[in-house]
């Protein structure tokens, strides 16, 4: 699942990350700070009425081999592998008057992951695409029109990135967004655990596993976004096009019969306090595990397919908690999410009820301002019909054994991201996986990775 969320800011004592309109920058030092590190390869004018950036992303993983007396067509692979994935983005905005701007953005996925991003709920891979088929010819990952409406006289400042000019603002107002896009731009973020590029890469420590969000194989969908924001809270809502089938290239443009539904508040009581409740509501072309084994298990089908048991309209909701909170040069986050386990695992990944904690550190201590060392941990499950159908030997678009032996899958993630020189990064990163796609039988495996970034 490719998703690129942030965007770096400098400053001094270590780099933080801007998200999208509810912005973290609003309780950031400013990027203009002549004792903050430049974290970009050329700096970007304040002022201009154009944007222009881009960023390269590669990590190369790879494992040894574990224990496992059994494999399906959907299993991590058992024996030693190593795969390398490439992201490159470049990121175009105009503005237009004041208070509306655009924003279009070129997108190149290249390479894989390991077992081509199967076999795991929890993937540690967040730049792979899960349909190899793809290819890498750059596509069309953003294009979007973006608007203010001001609610008072009264400011804030921000500091420019992608997809909002920012710098000053109002302090109460209202932003939508309509276009093409990736929700987790927008829903879900957190200043620890969202960026695939400079922090964690794991699919469910970057997001929560249960947030089944609209997107298509890569990450994004045409949606419209609308937020409320003053300075202590923002509610923010989105009306999203569902893919086709699950984990499909393509969307269903029929709002009528197939949309993802999301209401998210965010309440930041103190600069270094925020907490997230999040909601969503999905309706698509779903099948039911429930159906499946039924159907198996009277003998008309050979395995359970979820896929045959597929009906227009069908309902998958969930929520979730999202908090951060900093502490010095300590950073620390978690989330805990769920969702109806009866409907098939959908758009995002084969997650039912997840919890993650973890944290972060600046590396200011061992003067390295802009370095920064992190470490989370998550436990994911899923709800007794889907395991239930995985025992019996039916496929999910991740996972898929031939029988299970159920257990959480627990994943801890560490990471160490050293700043190179001006908008160059490398880090080295690991996972250590217990029960592997859910699987008692397989694993434990360790994941070892490195990562070089470059933001222009």
């Amino acid at each position: 699942m490719l998703n690129r969320r942030l965007v770096i800011a400098a400053i001094g004592g270590g780099f933080w990350m801007t998200t999208g309109p509810a912005a973290l920058a609003q309780t950031a030092p400013a990027a203009t700070d002549r004792s903050s590190p430049m974290v970009t390869m050329v700096p970007h004018n304040a002022d201009a009425p154009l944007w222009l950036s881009g960023q390269l992303n590669i990590i190369g993983q790879g494992h040894g081999t574990f224990q496992a007396p059994y494999s399906g067509p959907n299993s991590l692979q058992p024996g030693s592998e190593f795969a390398v994935s490439s992201v490159w983005t470049v990121d175009v905005g105009v503005r237009a008057t004041r208070r509306v701007d655009f924003w279009f953005d070129l997108e190149s996925a290249g390479g894989g992951g390991i077992s081509t991003a199967l076999g795991l709920a929890g993937f540690t891979n967040l730049d792979v695409v899960r349909n190899p088929t793809l290819g890498s010819t750059p596509y069309v990952a953003r294009v979007m029109v973006h608007g203010t409406i001001p609610i008072g006289s009264e400011t804030a400042t921000e500091d420019r990135r992608p997809w909002s000019f920012g710098t000053t603002v109002p302090a109460r107002r209202i932003e939508f967004r309509v276009g093409k896009m990736s929700l987790a731009d927008y829903f879900d973020l957190n200043r620890v655990g969202s960026d695939s590029h400079l922090q964690f890469t794991n699919w469910t420590v970057d997001n929560s596993g249960a947030y089944d969000y609209a997107a298509d194989t890569r990450g994004y969908t045409y949606a419209a976004v609308v937020e409320y924001i003053v300075p202590r809270w923002s509610l923010r809502g989105a009306v999203a096009l569902m893919p086709t089938v699950a984990n499909g290239i393509d969307l269903d443009g029929n709002l009528a019969r197939a949309r993802g539904v999301n209401l998210e508040l965010e309440l930041r009581p103190s600069s270094n306090r925020t907490l997230r409740f999040l909601g969503y509501r999905n309706r698509a072309n779903m099948g039911r595990y429930q159906e499946a084994i039924d159907a198996f298990l009277a003998g008309r089908t050979l395995l359970p397919d979820v896929v045959a048991t597929r009906q227009q309209g069908r309902i998958k909701s969930g929520g979730g908690l999202n908090v951060d909170y900093a502490t010095g040069p300590v950073r620390l986050f978690s989330r805990i999410g769920g969702n109806e386990g009866e409907n098939e695992s959908f758009a995002y990944t084969e997650v039912n009820h997840t919890v993650t904690l973890g944290g972060d550190v600046d590396g200011a201590a061992w003067r390295r301002a802009a370095d920064r060392a992190g470490v989370a941990f998550v436990s994911n499950g899923i709800s007794s019909p889907h395991q239930e159908y995985l025992r019996l030997g039916g496929l999910g678009f991740l996972l898929g054994d031939g029988t299970l032996s159920y257990g959480r899958e627990t994943i801890v993630e560490g990471y160490y991201t050293a700043h190179l020189w001006r908008g160059l990064f490398a880090s080295a990163d690991f996972h250590h996986v217990a029960n592997p796609g859910y699987n008692r039988d397989r694993g434990p495996v360790l994941v070892s990775g490195l990562r070089l970034h470059v933001d222009y």
